[in-house]
């Protein structure tokens, strides 16, 4: 990217929306608009997990007001990314098609995990760059992170399900603060992050930062009330306690520094950062200017060369873990990409490396599952990745990815895909062709070899050989047959031509 280009990141959290635009000047960037509104999503989901459309309507009318602020922005200058309420949500596919068409940009919903590497990106660019260990805690509406990381590397990462908005809504569900309750929701809140203490531990960081919402918060009132800027210590928590006990109610609360959106949830934050304190035996936090939105910022940078994409890291990672044969994958990669431009020869060079990348970590992991079992390990494959930790990805992303693993081989009618997804369709008929032509572990006889779609409707494939090939690799030509007949069963067709 070049030096002035804008970039933006959204943040639809449990408890409030951001939007955060910047421009790029040598490596950092640099804030130039952010806007903030209260949702309050994480408060919309039912007892059966789904979001009340209230709960929607209020999302989406924000995501409008975003919207038009990202006019003109191209697709890989944004990232939007979602946590906690919306992986709880049962029927966030309906909540997120029309958000996207509303935004006009895709919406990644990320893992406990990834939502905790972001958030120390965000913090680590906005440190100045030291050997310190940090501990990063991030407490949202309907998790709390928490992150080990020095320099700009996180090195572990959680996410608990605990968080100023489902606090709130359990223990203070009536915005009364009393003793016994704050009593309840902080024994609670450290009976959810008790299995922290290991890893946590205070002998393994040196400084304590605080991201985002409820810790910016408290840090603000305890500022304006004398105490140390951008700090919260254990006598400003008691002192902040006091008050709220005091006043009895949430609508009662006149406390400077203080803001309006923030009361009603203040209770239930209030006591989760009291139990991380107690238990990770905390005596200061700083609070951070970096957070989740800046991390996603910075992600958009280091998606855009493979060296720095923690995606690329990650599927190296699952390679090693699972014991994949790495030159037979990294044969069926570079065939499965060539192929695929054959299909798509009017992109443009930032568009096949996006596209490129995604099809190549596919194959590099298509025989991920064959250490369980030989027997349909495309289907473990898929599996794996959809229940593995894997830092840089979506869920969406993770899907897209288990859906190329299972559908590399077997057949195509059973797959649950949409079939009008071109660039999808196009990279699994690449991935599929080219483990067919690699099915004898060796490099596959390319010569001549054409892959075509039809300029009327790239639906109708075509696969053209030299005269001769079929008879030199008669295995191939058998396998390559067979795929045209798999494919007969769907909307789209293969053809397979002979000089």
């Amino acid at each position: 990217m070049q030096n002035g280009t804008r970039l933006a990141a959204v943040d639809l959290g449990s408890n409030s929306y951001r939007l955060e635009i910047g421009h790029l000047d040598h490596g950092q960037i640099h804030r130039t608009e952010y806007l903030k509104e209260t949702v309050r999503q994480g408060s919309g989901l039912d007892d059966d997990r789904n979001l009340t459309p209230a709960a929607m309507q209020r999302g989406w009318d924000c995501l409008a007001r975003f919207g038009e602020r990202l006019a003109g922005f191209k697709k890989h200058h944004v990232r939007a990314v979602a946590t906690q309420t919306l992986r709880e949500a049962r029927n966030r596919a309906e909540f997120l098609i029309e958000a996207e068409r509303i935004l006009g940009f895709p919406i990644d919903v990320v893992s406990g995990r990834e939502e905790a590497r972001l958030i120390y990106q965000g913090v680590a660019h906005s440190l100045p760059q030291s050997a310190e260990r940090r501990l990063v805690v991030d407490i949202g509406g309907r998790s709390t992170e928490l992150i080990l990381g020095q320099g700009f590397e996180a090195q572990v990462m959680e996410s608990y399900r605990v968080g100023s908005v489902a606090w709130s809504m359990r223990y203070f569900p009536d915005a009364q603060f009393t003793p016994s309750a704050f009593r309840m929701a902080e024994i609670a809140a450290k009976a959810v992050l008790d299995e922290a203490l290991n890893a946590y531990r205070p002998s393994s960081w040196d400084v304590a930062y605080g991201a985002s919402g409820t810790i910016g918060a408290v840090a603000d009132v305890l500022g304006m009330a004398g105490g140390a800027a951008a700090s919260v210590t254990r006598e400003g928590l008691d002192w902040l306690l006091d008050r709220l006990l005091k006043a009895r109610r949430a609508d009662n609360l006149r406390i400077e520094g203080l803001k309006d959106d923030r009361r009603a949830v203040i209770g239930g934050g209030l006591a989760v950062l009291r139990a991380v304190f107690d238990l990770l035996e905390i005596d200061e936090m700083r609070a951070a200017e970096g957070a989740l939105r800046q991390g996603a910022l910075y992600d958009l940078l280091d998606r855009e060369h493979i060296q720095t994409d923690v995606r690329a890291t990650t599927v190296q990672r699952l390679t090693r873990k699972f014991g994949v044969d790495t030159v037979h994958a990294n044969r069926v990669s570079r065939i499965a990409c060539g192929l695929f431009r054959q299909m798509r020869p009017g992109m443009t060079e930032s568009q096949a490396g996006r596209l490129e990348n995604k099809l190549a970590w596919a194959a590099q992991l298509h025989e991920i599952g064959a250490q369980i079992s030989h027997s349909d390990y495309h289907k473990h494959g898929a599996y794996i990745l959809g229940n593995s930790d894997a830092p840089g990805f979506s869920l969406s992303e993770l899907e897209r990815l288990g859906q190329l693993v299972l559908g590399h081989r077997g057949k195509l009618a059973k797959l649950v895909i949409d079939f009008n997804d071109v660039t999808f369709v196009q990279q699994l008929l690449a991935l599929r062709l080219a483990v067919v032509l690699c099915h004898a572990r060796r490099d596959p006889d390319l010569k001549d070899l054409v892959v075509a779609c039809n300029l009327n409707s790239p639906r109708r494939v075509s696969v053209s050989l030299r005269d001769g090939w079929s008879e030199a690799w008669p295995q191939s030509a058998h396998l390559l047959r067979e795929e045209a007949n798999a494919w007969q069963r769907t909307p789209w067709s293969l053809q397979i031509l002979q000089s």
